[in-house]
């Protein structure tokens, strides 16, 4: 059932996932006129050290097109990938709250040079203008209040993959001592 359920699920994602970045790279013509320079050439991201108790992510493989935007390769494609990376999962909460924040994750990449070197300079200096878009949607005041909060949400976060699980435990790993026993 679960597995039936994951096969449904995995492509759906993954779809928007790489309508998302599409959006991302569409928005910025300087990114995807470096991607056009590579066009047919595939990426795969491979997630490491994935936990064992959750379902395994499939290996995720793109094509540059024409255009210089991605294209989903699909779960049975076996050909070889231009450029191969692959990101340490051994904590993916972690790696959420990071990439939350705009923290990079570490990567190992191998393959075309170039390519890596292009993508490189996309994780560097790539982002998406949340507020832009919905201020296209709700107008600029909720799109502005809408980013505040979506800020105040992701830096709680952060804070919250900082405080050491003592303290938020409710334990004593402030510099005052122990608490006294009841």
């Amino acid at each position: 059932m679960l597995q039936n359920l994951q096969a449904l699920l995995v492509p759906a994602v993954i779809e928007r996932l790489v309508l998302v970045v599409n959006h991302v790279l569409a928005s910025e013509p300087v990114a995807a006129a470096r991607l056009q320079a590579h066009q047919g050439r595939s990426i795969a991201l491979e997630l490491l050290h994935w936990p064992a108790l959750l379902p395994a992510p499939p290996l995720l493989k793109v094509r540059i097109t024409p255009a210089g935007l991605l294209e989903w390769c699909g779960l049975d494609d076996t050909a070889a990938a231009d450029l191969s990376v692959q990101v340490d999962a051994a904590n993916p909460a972690a790696l959420f709250v990071r990439a939350l924040g705009g923290e990079a994750p570490a990567l190992q990449v191998a393959g075309h040079a170039a390519l890596a070197s292009d993508i490189q300079w996309l994780i560097d200096n790539l982002r998406w203008d949340v507020e832009a878009d919905l201020e296209r949607l709700f107008g600029p005041l909720v799109a502005h209040q809408l980013a505040r909060l979506g800020s105040a949400l992701a830096a709680g976060f952060r804070s919250l993959a900082r405080t050491p699980w003592s303290r938020a435990r409710g334990g004593t790993a402030d510099s005052r001592g122990p608490s006294p026993s009841p």
